[in-house]
């Protein structure tokens, strides 16, 4: 982008360049509409208000054995842990996340790729869709840690240069997912409002971002606002299920104090119409591997 043109963009979500407030969304949250994929009027009715689905039996139980056997794999490969697509725990040295994994791994491009995850994201974004990132989490019983409360679509806005708001991220899992072990907790109907955070962002935050977030976290009274107004949903499931979420939506996990891990691959698709430009505030983007820049269409 030239400088001409980076001057004229209009940024609609300012972040990290002043102090923190809430701003409406300008975005719509439902593109597409009930003849347009697999999901029915009623779900799409339901994500639309809270910003979140739930897919029960995604996958059959050969493939989540399948997929289980491949992060297994991974989390045992000593070239994936020495690749800096691999994040590992800063304290307990565990396997936190691997990126990128449907470029590393066969059996996670499939499902990546598969046209039960990809029509779903299409009927919701209306249009083709791309990898934006895609990973595997571990949250190891008794050493996985919290991923404290955030909105994806703020890091990817400063820091991938995503424009709006037309991203939906897929969390299948390949453990069942307990109250007690760490699930994916969301505010629902926090998606329809944009927190702007204050602060700049350090120079190659992704380093810390990827283990413990830092910039781009609202602040207390700014949750303790939202938590009261939105609640908090617990999102509890078997493994093999699903579940899709807006990436606007405040959402964060606990960390895992029990002998049971939590572990799941995370795939986020963007419309090929709002494909990432320029960071809006970061002096450069975060590497390929979180932030892709190949806009093919998945499927």
């Amino acid at each position: 982008m030239t400088a001409i043109a980076e001057q004229n963009r209009i940024d609609t979500y300012p972040t990290r360049g002043g102090e923190a407030r809430v701003l409406p969304r300008e975005d719509k949250v439902v593109w597409g509409g009930e003849a347009d994929g697999p999901l029915d009027q009623a779900t799409l009715d339901h994500y639309e208000a809270t910003g979140y689905l739930a897919i029960d039996e995604l996958v059959t139980p050969d493939e989540l054995e399948e997929l289980r056997a491949e992060l297994e794999r991974l989390s045992a490969d000593p070239a994936v842990r020495a690749d800096e697509r691999c994040i590992v725990e800063a304290k307990s040295q565990e396997v936190r996340s691997v990126f990128e994994v449907h470029k590393i791994s066969e059996v996670f491009k499939r499902i990546a790729n598969d046209p039960r995850v990809v029509g779903r994201a299409r009927q919701l974004l209306g249009s083709d869709v791309y990898i934006h990132q895609s990973r595997v989490n571990f949250k190891p019983g008794f050493e996985g840690k919290e991923f404290m409360w955030h909105s994806d679509f703020e890091t990817w806005h400063a820091e991938d240069g995503m424009p709006g708001m037309r991203a939906v991220s897929i969390s299948i899992s390949l453990t069942d997912n307990y109250s007690f072990n760490g699930p994916l907790m969301i505010m629902p109907g926090s998606h329809k409002e944009y927190v702007s955070c204050d602060g700049a962002t350090p120079e190659d935050n992704y380093k810390k971002s990827l283990v413990m977030q830092g910039a781009g976290t609202p602040d207390k009274a700014t949750l303790t606002e939202f938590a009261n107004r939105f609640g908090i949903d617990v999102l509890e499931g078997k493994a093999g299920g699903a579940i899709m979420f807006d990436s606007n939506c405040m959402h964060a996990s606990n960390g895992n104090v029990t002998p049971f891990p939590r572990s799941n691959v995370f795939i986020v698709f963007n419309s090929v119409e709002n494909a990432a430009q320029e960071p809006y505030a970061a002096a450069a983007p975060r590497p390929e591997f979180i932030g892709s820049t190949d806009f093919t269409p998945a499927g």
